[in-house]
């Protein structure tokens, strides 16, 4: 069989990559050129790459804008506000294909994509979670980013009587059936993502989980400790509307 086509920007594509990005100068260029090239030799679906860039103060917003005109398979959305969590709602509002792939600029994981597309095509599941705390998972970050991992899962198991292992990073979705999901959220930054995984839980979705292998490519571009209180004011708004509110 021919390897499917990338598709181009005025055809319906299997599959939307969805990747917020800030401050990626130095990585956006090499990622998404080693991204294209391993998704083209694979030839598995058609696909389109939106690079969602919020609120860079470097180049990266010019640097997106030059592989958008170089590959048309990439989109470039911008917004001036750097913000994690609205960047990829908007991604995934914006997304033209079947099934969309939230990646992180400093993973794309391929692999991920096609046992991902593999069990959302064959109906298994309605969502993949790739996990990096899986116990056959192979999480290679330092330490202090490990331990974070684990601190916010505790707190979404305790607050949100979350069920999983993971619901920041890689994710797969069907994304008619699950935008109704995605539009009750109600919070954004670095909880939006959980916040998605949580509800689709608790609303009875068939959610997948696959152990991934990850290693730090770069340091985070935002200091961890300064997202602290934006996640835990969020994790309270959370908590009154999904546990006390219902």
């Amino acid at each position: 069989m021919p390897p499917a086509p990338a598709a181009s920007r005025d055809l319906t594509p299997a599959a939307s990559i969805v990747i917020p990005v800030y401050n990626e100068e130095g990585l956006l260029r090499t990622a998404i050129i080693d991204l294209v090239t391993e998704l083209e030799e694979l030839g598995a679906f058609s696909y389109e790459i939106i690079i969602t860039e919020n609120g860079s103060s470097d180049g990266t917003k010019e640097l997106a804008f030059e592989l958008e005109r170089k590959y048309p398979q990439v989109r470039v959305l911008t917004d001036s506000e750097p913000n994690y969590g609205k960047a990829l709602r908007k991604g995934i509002l914006a997304a033209r294909g079947t099934f969309v792939l939230c990646d992180e600029i400093d993973i794309c994981d391929v692999g991920f994509h096609q046992r991902a597309m593999d069990v959302l095509t064959q109906g298994q599941a309605d969502m993949v979670v790739g996990s990096k705390a899986h116990a056959e998972a192979h999480d290679k970050r330092p330490m202090f980013r490990r331990m974070g991992t684990q601190t916010i899962n505790f707190l979404l198991r305790v607050f949100l009587d979350f069920h999983g292992t993971d619901t920041h990073g890689l994710k797969a979705f069907h994304r008619e059936r699950l935008l109704s999901v995605v539009n009750r959220c109600i919070v954004d930054r670095d909880l939006f993502a959980s916040e998605f995984v949580i509800r689709a839980e608790r609303a009875d979705f068939r959610i997948l989980e696959v152990p991934i292998e990850i290693a730090e490519k770069r340091p985070p571009t935002i200091n961890l400790m300064r997202r602290v209180p934006n996640v835990l004011k969020n994790l309270v708004r959370l908590f009154v509307a999904i546990r006390v509110k219902g």
